[in-house]
């Protein structure tokens, strides 16, 4: 039977203030690998929910399938992992029965599903990325700048990290994230970089979910004196990540010192500006270091 595998990278969202807007792919991968089958499987709910809604969009007739997923990407970290998975599947699908849908289409689709489209832009696309309801904008990230990732052994599940933020914000806080991720923005589109200091506090929802990560703020400011341009919680954790320029090492050292007492990894990595990509000779490693 033919056989489809998808390289999907993961994700750091939000980058503080950018709430479900902004996002970054990652060198850090999931492989999903899709067949068709003769006899039916049973998957788990994700996948089922993606195929039902891949089939539905694409106008094909739906076949059985078997699905394998390997790679590097941590579930409930808030590293996209859900997002790679519905992209894997949806583009295996897509190829296996040569779909006409397009990477666009395929974003959407996902998009929907996670109910948020800040993990499945950069995922899909690659680089830097700004959604604004269907509209996306992409800037390729120098591989100059590093993404320390620390993270806890602590699932935290997007649906439970959502239910504890306010109906509503203050004003003046609502100004200054918005200031902050118009900052964010710039400094990607433009690549300067130092502009990134300062811009990543946020106050839509990270002072909320530090209940959920004691040491969020500890940490932050143990990667920022150490010298990296900032720090936050990465989509609704447990992960927070550091962006940096230099001495990344340095930056990691210094987290996972301050979180000395919470068991956890650290990752080392860069921005991805491929996107979701079907191998044809091999498939790309993580680039990771731990």
């Amino acid at each position: 039977m033919p056989s489809v595998t998808v390289c999907v990278p993961a994700s750091t969202s939000n980058l503080g203030p950018g709430f479900d807007c902004l996002g970054v792919a990652l060198r850090l991968y999931n492989f999903v690998t899709v067949a068709r089958t003769a006899a039916t499987r049973r998957h788990f709910p994700m996948i089922e929910q993606t195929a039902r809604a891949f089939f539905k969009r694409a106008g094909l007739r739906p076949f059985s399938f078997s699905c394998k997923i390997v790679g590097d990407v941590p579930q409930s970290r808030g590293l996209g992992a859900s997002a790679t998975i519905r992209l894997g599947v949806a583009h295996a699908l897509n190829s296996l029965s040569r779909g006409e849908l397009d990477r666009p289409s395929i974003f959407h689709l996902c998009a929907q599903l996670e109910g948020h489209p800040d993990n499945a832009a950069p995922s899909s696309f690659g680089g830097f990325t700004v959604v604004r309801g269907e509209n996306v904008q992409r800037f390729e990230v120098t591989n100059r700048l590093y993404f320390v990732l620390l993270v806890p052994n602590l699932e935290i599940k997007t649906a439970s990290a959502r239910k504890i933020l306010p109906p509503n914000i203050r004003r003046i806080d609502a100004v200054q994230s918005a200031g902050n991720a118009c900052a964010i923005t710039a400094a990607f589109a433009s690549e300067n970089y130092e502009n990134l200091r300062e811009a990543f506090e946020d106050r839509l929802h990270q002072p909320f979910r530090t209940g959920l990560i004691p040491i969020l703020p500890r940490v932050i400011a143990a990667a920022e004196k150490a010298g990296a341009l900032g720090a936050f919680l990465s989509g609704s954790g447990s992960a927070i990540c550091a962006v940096t320029l230099r001495n990344p090492r340095k930056v990691a050292d210094a987290m996972q010192r301050t979180a000395k007492k919470t068991v956890s990894c650290i990752l080392i990595t860069q921005a991805d500006n491929a996107g979701v990509q079907i191998p044809s000779v091999r498939n790309p490693q993580s680039a990771i270091r731990i």
